[in-house]
C-alpha cells in the first residue's frame, strides 16, 4: 500500500526548509497581531464544539475538501463560501478547511473565503511541521490548527502546541492509537482528535474511535474523524463520549450539503 503520510510529510518538510522567513520575526509579528486583535479576532473553536454537543447531542465539524490522495477528486470546483454557508445552515458547529495544495487541492484562499462566508470557527486542516505553519494558520484567519502526532516528535509536538495557544489558536491534536494518545496527553493536549483513517495506507477502521474512546481521560474534548457516514455512526460516537465528529467526504459528495449536516445529527435536537 502507498505510504501516503511519508510522501506528504516529505513534501511539507521540503517546503518548510525552503522557507527563508525568520521564524522569530514571524512569531513576534503574529503575537503582536493577537495582542492587538484580542478576542475580536478569534472565534471560540472549543466553545462552539461544547455548545453543539449540549444543544444537539453532538457537534459537527464540516470539512471543505476538494480531493484526497486515495479517492481523487471529490469536488474540485466547489465554492468554499457557498459550502461554508450550507454547512452553517445545516447546523455545523465548526468548519475544517484543507489548505494543502499538492495532495488535497486546497489553498489559503479557500480558508479565507469559507471563514468570511459564515460565523463558524475554522480549523486549518493541513500537515503542520513547524512554527511558520502555525503562524500562517493564524495569519490566514484560522481559529484552530491541526497537529498530527504521527508527523511530529515529542519536542516538536510540545513546542507547536504551546505556540498555537500563545497566538490564539486551539490546537487539535490528532492521534491514531493508544501510544499516540499517550504522547498527546503528555504534551498537554486537551482537544484530541481520533482519526479512524490510517494516514499511511488511508484505510478506515470504523471501530477505532470507539476503542479509543474508552482510553480518553476525563476532561478531554474528543473529536472522532474520518469514516463517519450517517446518524447511526454519530449516535454510537456520542454514546462513546465524543464531543464532536469531523466529516468531510460524506458531506462534500452530498447533493444537499445543508440537509446532509442536519441528517448526521438525526433526531437529537
Amino acid at each position: 500500500m502507498p505510504a501516503y503520510l511519508d510522501s506528504i510529510l516529505d513534501a511539507h518538510r521540503a517546503t518548510a526548509a525552503a522557507d527563508r522567513r525568520d521564524v522569530g520575526t514571524v512569531v513576534e509579528a503574529v503575537l503582536e497581531l493577537d495582542r492587538r486583535e484580542g478576542a475580536a479576532g478569534r472565534r471560540d473553536f472549543v466553545g462552539a464544539l461544547l455548545a453543539g454537543r449540549a444543544d444537539r447531542g453532538m457537534a459537527v465539524i464540516s470539512e471543505v475538501k476538494r480531493r484526497s490522495p486515495s479517492k481523487g477528486d471529490l469536488d474540485p470546483t466547489l465554492d468554499p463560501a457557498t459550502v461554508a454557508g450550507d454547512y452553517q445552515a445545516g447546523g455545523a458547529s465548526c468548519l475544517s478547511v484543507l489548505t494543502d495544495g499538492e495532495f488535497f487541492g486546497g489553498c489559503r484562499a479557500d480558508l479565507v473565503a469559507a471563514r468570511a462566508a459564515c460565523s463558524l470557527p475554522v480549523l486549518r486542516k493541513d500537515f503542520t511541521v513547524g512554527a511558520l505553519d502555525v503562524c500562517d494558520a493564524r495569519l490566514m484567519g484560522a481559529d484552530a490548527v491541526l497537529l498530527i502526532v504521527a508527523a511530529l516528535d515529542d519536542a516538536e509536538l510540545a513546542s507547536l502546541l504551546a505556540l498555537a495557544r500563545d497566538v490564539g489558536l486551539a490546537p487539535l491534536v490528532e492521534v491514531h492509537d493508544e501510544p499516540e494518545l499517550g504522547r498527546a496527553l503528555a504534551a498537554g493536549a486537551d482537544l484530541v482528535g481520533v482519526n479512524q483513517r490510517d494516514l499511511r495506507t488511508f484505510e478506515v477502521d470504523r471501530e477505532r474511535a470507539l476503542r479509543m474512546g474508552e482510553r480518553m481521560p476525563e476532561g478531554i474534548v474528543a473529536v472522532a474523524e474520518s469514516g463517519i457516514r450517517d446518524a447511526t455512526d454519530v449516535e454510537r460516537l456520542a454514546a462513546a463520549g465524543y464531543t464532536a465528529v469531523l466529516v468531510g467526504e460524506t458531506l462534500v459528495r452530498s447533493a444537499d450539503r445543508s440537509s446532509a449536516v442536519d441528517g448526521l445529527l438525526g433526531a437529537r435536537a
